[in-house]
């Protein structure tokens, strides 16, 4: 490989290490909340305010897990590289459910979480991608 591309996939590594990062952080500044303020994200999202507080907690974990996940996975893309392809499906998945949940009335705030899904999805396809192994 000569020098030219080992910067690029380099640059294209660092890139996609800070998408993950940015992805965990936004998943567990989310889970925590859902946990301690789970009337904020739907006020500022202009959607209904939560039912049931069960769902919400257990949606809070399961989003703190993907957020740790994501950490291994820039610790190591190599190693972890089965969970780059998840973090891009994932994301593309969570893009399109909220995404036609917002079709529904009253919950069009939605569509700004499916855009910031779509956006991670698309970094770390763009990063990843050309430099898999």
């Amino acid at each position: 490989m000569n020098a030219a591309l080992r910067h690029h996939h380099g640059r294209l590594l660092r890139l996609l290490r800070w998408s993950l990062v940015a992805g965990a952080l936004y998943d567990l500044v989310l889970a925590a909340l859902l946990l301690l303020a789970p009337e904020l994200p739907a006020r500022l999202l202009a959607v209904p305010p939560p039912g049931e507080a069960f769902y919400l907690q257990l949606l809070a974990v399961l989003l703190a897990m993907i957020g740790v996940t994501y950490l291994l996975a820039a610790y190591d893309p190599v190693s972890y590289r089965g969970l780059i392809v998840l973090a891009i499906a994932g994301r593309s998945a969570a893009a399109l459910a909220l995404a036609s949940a917002a079709g529904q009335p009253g919950l069009a705030g939605l569509n700004l979480l499916a855009a910031a899904d779509f956006a991670f999805a698309a970094v770390h396809a763009a990063c990843w991608l050309p430099i898999r192994p």
